[in-house]
């Protein structure tokens, strides 16, 4: 991330989940409060830079829509179709649920971005208290647009400045009213590419340093082939082009067949870990490159 820059991914995933609540259906994940925390200015350079890219690769198919709406659907759905951005939410709730169930009081967001979990989630937040984790700018960029659109804060909810690849989890933890003899559950979502492998083990060694048994992670990872021009199609490498050039390149990827051996050295256990073929049997949804992984505390 460039210096004194928000998270500009974190702003287009929010888009993509607010698209997909407003007009999508059947609905795999239904952020209904996504649309309202994208800034209106925000929102029009998304959908300009949206509109000039289907001009730009499909020039005829663009041409023939009637209307930039009509096409920033279509590219919104095709985007959609392609990432496991709303099937990762859905599942992180639902397991969040079931933990709840099994004793959790904790949910620690790592990498929260434009998360609106708890102001959506009033069921479920009574007994939990929730705590956000992102970069400074990115958090800061959020909690004023709370303020401007008037939400009140729960009380349950707490926010954490950290920069992972500056600070350990441990010490962002300790300033805030984290209880480490409680059960918790973290996720950590769309992050770990962005991070190099031995950050991303840090933080994992620290969930299972500072979480009691039974506590959970859920986080979703790049398989390594990503990474490798020769295994993947000129559209993913052009997304990672993307994504460098606005200054928030990917970095690491993972050995699916490793993973379970590599979390084990954390002191982490695999629960499950969702390829491709998985998560779209289940939600409709997936990348090739991409899956969702579970771990527990050992």
């Amino acid at each position: 991330m460039k210096e004194n820059q928000f998270s500009l991914t974190a702003i287009m995933c929010a888009y993509l989940r607010a698209y997909h609540a407003k007009y999508d259906e059947p609905k795999i994940f239904d952020d209904f409060l996504a649309d309202q925390i994208i800034p209106d200015e925000n929102r029009l350079l998304i959908e300009e830079g949206l509109t000039k890219h289907l001009q730009l690769k499909a020039p005829e198919l663009a041409a023939s829509l009637p209307d930039q709406a009509t096409a920033l659907k279509l590219v919104a759905r095709a985007m959609n179709s392609r990432s496991i951005l709303l099937s990762r939410s859905r599942y992180t709730e639902e397991t969040l649920e079931a933990a709840i169930k099994q004793g959790t009081q904790q949910y620690v967001i790592l990498g929260a971005g434009l998360d609106t979990f708890a102001f959506r989630r009033s069921d479920i937040l009574v007994n939990l208290q929730v705590f956000e984790i992102d970069h400074p700018n990115t958090q800061n960029f959020k909690t004023q647009r709370i303020k401007e659109l008037g939400w009140a804060v729960p009380t349950q909810l707490n926010f954490i400045p950290m920069d992972f690849t500056q600070e350990s989890l441990d010490a962002a933890l300790k300033k805030s009213s984290y209880n480490p003899q409680v059960k918790s559950f973290f996720s950590w979502l769309g992050v770990t590419m962005y991070l190099t492998r031995e950050e991303v083990f840090a933080t994992l060694r620290t969930i299972a340093t500072i979480a009691p048994t039974g506590s959970r992670i859920v986080f979703d990872y790049f398989d390594i082939d990503i990474f490798d021009a020769q295994k993947t199609d000129t559209q993913i490498q052009e997304e990672l082009a993307q994504v460098q050039a606005a200054g928030e390149p990917m970095k690491t990827g993972f050995d699916p067949s490793m993973l379970a051996s590599d979390l084990a050295n954390l002191g982490l256990h695999l629960h499950e870990n969702l390829n491709q073929a998985e998560i779209q049997r289940r939600y409709l949804q997936g990348r090739k490159y991409a899956h969702i992984a579970q771990a527990v505390v050992k």
